[in-house]
C-alpha cells in the first residue's frame, strides 16, 4: 500500500510543469481583455519607469550646510559608519579589526577631493566591499552623513591658512 501512494504522489509531483506552458500574449498581439483589443497597454498617468533616477536613486537635493545638519550627520555616522570607517574616518573600525575587509580612509587624496554627492551615492548604492545603506539611512540623512564626513576630513587635513581667525573653545587661531 506504501509503495503505490509514493508512486501516485511521485506521478502527480511529475505531472507539475512549474507553468512553464501558461496562456500569454505577445506584445503585440490582439487581445479581448482590452477595450481597444491589444495586448501592450501604456502605462497609466503618473506611473514611474524602474529606470527612471528618481525612483532608483530616491534622494533629496542637496540641503544647506548648518550646524544641525553636521551634529545630525555626526549623530548617523557614529551609529552607521563608525563600526567599519572609526569615529576619525581612518577605516580602522571594529568590524575591520575582525578580519573583513578595510574601508578607504576618508583622508586620502582621491576621498578628499570627491563631492558629497559621491558620498552619497556610494550610502545610497554602496561601493566595494560596502553594500547600499539606502533601506537603513533615509535621504536627508545621507546627505548629513555626507556633510560630517567632509567636517571630519577638514579636521584632519585642513590648511593653517584656512584656520586663521576660527575660534575653537573661546581661543582663536593664528595664521
Amino acid at each position: 500500500m506504501k509503495w503505490m501512494l509514493f508512486g501516485a504522489a511521485i506521478l502527480l509531483l511529475s505531472s507539475c510543469d512549474n507553468m512553464d506552458h501558461q496562456p500569454r500574449y505577445d506584445s503585440y498581439e490582439k487581445s479581448g481583455l482590452f477595450e481597444d483589443r491589444k495586448s501592450l497597454q501604456a502605462p497609466p498617468d503618473g506611473a514611474i519607469s524602474r529606470d527612471d533616477d528618481a525612483y532608483r536613486n530616491a534622494v533629496e537635493d542637496k540641503p544647506p550646510m548648518s550646524l544641525a545638519l553636521l551634529k545630525r550627520g555626526q549623530q548617523r555616522y557614529m551609529i552607521y559608519c563608525t563600526p567599519c570607517h572609526d569615529p576619525a574616518g581612518y577605516g580602522n573600525g571594529r568590524i575591520p579589526s575582525r578580519g573583513f575587509p578595510h574601508p578607504p580612509s576618508f583622508h586620502t587624496k582621491r576621498l578628499r577631493d570627491a563631492s558629497s554627492g559621491y558620498v552619497v551615492d556610494v550610502i545610497t548604492h554602496g561601493h566595494g566591499v560596502m553594500y547600499s545603506y539606502a533601506d537603513r539611512v533615509e535621504p536627508h540623512d545621507r546627505w548629513a552623513i555626507a556633510a560630517y564626513v567632509k567636517a571630519l576630513q577638514l579636521s584632519q587635513n585642513a590648511p593653517p591658512a584656512t584656520l586663521a581667525g576660527v575660534q575653537v573653545e573661546g581661543k582663536v587661531a593664528k595664521p
